[in-house]
């Protein structure tokens, strides 16, 4: 019995361990930067490119504390997306074993995760407690995405009409693909976040909230 339970935990170990994401990832997104169509105009916010698109909205958000760029939050199409780019191994991926965390994380907090497959793979549907004013018991949806890709990770997290509509999620999903990561050739620790910035013009740096791209 205790043999049979071992081959199941490495089974399990095996899977968590194995990189996620579509077959066809190098060649349809995202991308790595080796990957990338080197003359397409992208906007440069360190760890990831964002492919500019008419009525694409970009806010980056800063942690109060430090100040840093901690993840980009992209508006299109009725959806949000917000996406951040982590270090990963090179051989394995972190996917599968994050979004057990996140479904915990949520359940925690009194929400609720269904595992469902999608076009980047496994990814979680979610109903969030969201209290506004009148509403003390509201919840949001949310679909949270991941990809591994050479030594990189790219969490996405989708809500807005691409959660309910397929029309909009279509659009939503082809922004996801489109997002190029730079992960770099400086040393960090797997589940590190790849550094982002705040994009820079010809006059100096873009100050940091929404901006047409």
């Amino acid at each position: 019995m205790d043999e049979v339970q071992d081959r199941a935990q490495d089974g399990q170990d095996e899977q968590e361990q194995a990189k996620s994401g579509p077959v066809d990832r190098a060649t349809t997104g995202p991308f790595d930067e080796a990957e990338a169509n080197a003359v397409r105009p992208y906007v440069n916010l360190g760890g990831v490119k964002i492919l500019p698109r008419e009525g694409l909205q970009l806010r980056l958000e800063v942690e109060e504390s430090t100040q840093r760029v901690v993840a980009v939050g992209l508006d299109y199409a009725g959806s949000t997306l917000q996406v951040q780019p982590f270090a990963a191994p090179r051989s394995t991926g972190l996917w599968h074993e994050i979004r057990h965390q996140i479904a915990d994380q949520i359940a925690k907090q009194g929400g609720t995760t269904k595992l469902t497959v999608g076009p980047f793979g496994p990814e979680l549907l979610a109903e969030i407690p969201a209290a506004a004013p009148g509403q003390p018991t509201g919840r949001r949806l949310a679909r949270f995405v991941g990809v591994d890709g050479p030594r990189w990770f790219l969490r996405g997290v989708i809500a807005g009409d691409g959660v309910v509509n397929p029309e909009a999620a279509a659009k939503i999903e082809d922004l996801f693909r489109s997002i190029v990561v730079v992960r770099g050739n400086t040393p960090m620790p797997p589940r590190d976040l790849i550094p982002l910035v705040v994009p820079q013009s010809s006059t100096g740096p873009v100050e940091s909230g929404p901006l047409n791209v």
